[in-house]
């Protein structure tokens, strides 16, 4: 069943304004949110940092995995030599790290792979 050419541009224009809508709200401001942000609503959006350090002038540096990373590698066979595997390195795992001052308020931010 074929739709009329009417709905047809109806669809496409609904998945390209999902897709539009997808990627306009990944990402997040984060220097807009520097002195405003909290650490209680970070927990809140991130749920508990993986990672939590406090410094003695009451600092807390908190990081969180957005991304895990992934093995890389693969098997192949080639004919009469049988089957061969290989390892290539794998890919990094992504945090965001978040500073906030001794009144729980964001006070720094970066994004970094390890």
């Amino acid at each position: 069943m074929r739709l009329p050419l009417g709905w047809r541009h109806c669809w496409l224009g609904f998945g390209l304004a999902l897709i539009v809508a997808g990627c306009a709200t990944s990402k997040t401001n984060w220097d807009a949110r520097v002195g405003q942000y909290t650490f209680d609503q970070a927990v809140l959006d991130f749920g508990p940092p993986d990672k939590s350090a406090s410094l003695t002038d009451g600092t807390r540096v908190c990081d969180w995995l957005t991304q895990k990373g992934y093995p890389r590698g693969g098997v192949f066979s080639s004919m009469g030599w049988g089957v061969h595997q290989f390892y290539d390195s794998p890919s990094p795992d992504y945090f965001l790290r978040l500073t906030f001052d001794s009144a729980g308020k964001l006070k720094g931010w970066k994004k970094y792979a390890r």
